[in-house]
């Protein structure tokens, strides 16, 4: 009885102080606690050379050639005819492109991909060997398209396999030509050789985020200070060419890729500047950056410039999740500009300068609340 009753009072003094401790820390106790952006810890590389990001390339599969067969005739020391022997050749390897979270890009492929030649059949009725198959890893998401621009193949899933040309099969040998008439054949095949195509691949989603902007509106300088990538920056237009690519990672093990897109001039739709290149580098990402110019005359403009050409693009494109950021926010009269941004587009713009360093991190927190509210889209839709 006296232990029921101490128990019943440990947990009575339990409760009392549970709720005073409730009482003064207040009413509303967050558990979920936000995604925080982690610094990279590796040094940035110091190498000169730039490595550019590669998302579309065209290339040449050529399957490997068939071993040739082999005319030959066995010799014992009982019997010196003992008839044909020649074996057969070996199969051609194929040219297989395989998906893999390995790889990210198609810098390693190269612009031809040859396949091995099988072995040429021997006596003794040896058949060659089978070359082995010439498997080329790309991302998820890769996808195919013949020499006539239709999709051919669509690797959306790991371990995906698609067949680009096939080897040759292994010659025969004259042993395979023995008939009851023809007992003692000289002749054989040659290995055929394999399949000769072209192809081009492209990712399907290219990066998480893309920036988007007008020439100089410090679309590498925010991906420098952001991540580990070195894109070359300078303060004239056109200095990015290709697309650059650079990783956030997260506190709870999710990387997200950021992509440094050449910028947008007006009439982009038109195949003005880098023109359809640059809008399909943009069609492949899953979150659009809008980066605008603060210290500018009229920033509000360049974003409805940005938007007209999206929309002439086409496609989804206009549609897809976006977030709006004033850059050079350490410039003269970038507040007042930005005052009036705000008021115009009737958004949250953020205010950053990657000069700076200003706002970064709030940034890198509404990158991944917009990622994560997109992806909740998808999942609910499917």
């Amino acid at each position: 009885m006296w232990l029921l009753t101490g128990r019943s009072l440990l947990l009575r003094q339990f409760i009392e102080i549970s709720k005073n401790v409730i009482s003064q820390r207040g009413p509303q106790i967050n558990y979920c606690k936000a995604a925080t952006a982690l610094r990279p810890r590796k040094p940035k590389s110091t190498r000169k050379e730039a490595q550019y990001f590669s998302d579309a390339k065209r290339v040449r599969a050529v399957g490997g050639k068939g071993g040739d067969g082999c005319v030959s005739f066995l010799q014992l020391w009982c019997n010196e005819r003992a008839g044909p022997d020649g074996g057969d050749g070996g199969n051609g390897g194929h040219v297989v492109f395989q998906a893999s979270n390995d790889v990210r890009n198609f810098n390693h492929v190269g612009s031809v991909l040859r396949a091995e030649e099988g072995e040429r059949g021997d006596s003794k009725e040896c058949h060659g060997k089978n070359a082995k198959h010439a498997v080329i890893k790309v991302p998820i998401g890769t996808v195919i398209r013949n020499s006539q621009g239709q999709i051919v193949g669509d690797l959306g899933h790991a371990d995906l396999m698609f067949v680009a040309a096939r080897g040759g099969a292994g010659g025969k040998g004259n042993r395979f030509f023995t008939t009851d008439k023809e007992t003692s054949p000289k002749v054989c095949e040659y290995g055929p050789t394999g399949e000769d195509l072209s192809y081009t691949i492209e990712l399907r989603s290219m990066a998480d985020v893309g920036l988007i902007g007008y020439p100089n509106a410090g679309k590498s300088t925010l991906l420098n200070a952001l991540t580990r990538a070195k894109p070359k920056i300078a303060p004239y237009a056109f200095t990015t060419l290709r697309p650059h690519l650079g990783t956030v990672q997260y506190d709870d093990l999710v990387q997200l890729t950021i992509a440094d897109l050449p910028g947008l001039v007006p009439d982009a739709h038109l195949n003005k500047g880098l023109g359809i290149q640059f809008l399909k580098h943009a069609e492949r990402c899953t979150l659009l950056l809008f980066v605008l110019d603060a210290s500018a005359p009229e920033p509000w403009t360049h974003y409805e410039q940005l938007m007209h050409e999206l929309r002439q693009f086409g496609g989804s494109l206009a549609s897809r999740p976006q977030l709006v950021v004033a850059n050079k926010m350490d410039a003269e009269d970038s507040a007042d500009n930005l005052k009036e941004l705000q008021r115009r587009l009737q958004n949250p713009v953020l205010g950053i300068s990657a000069k700076m360093g200003q706002n970064l991190g709030q940034l890198l927190s509404s990158i991944r609340s917009g990622f994560d509210r997109h992806k909740a889209q998808e999942i609910s839709t499917s």
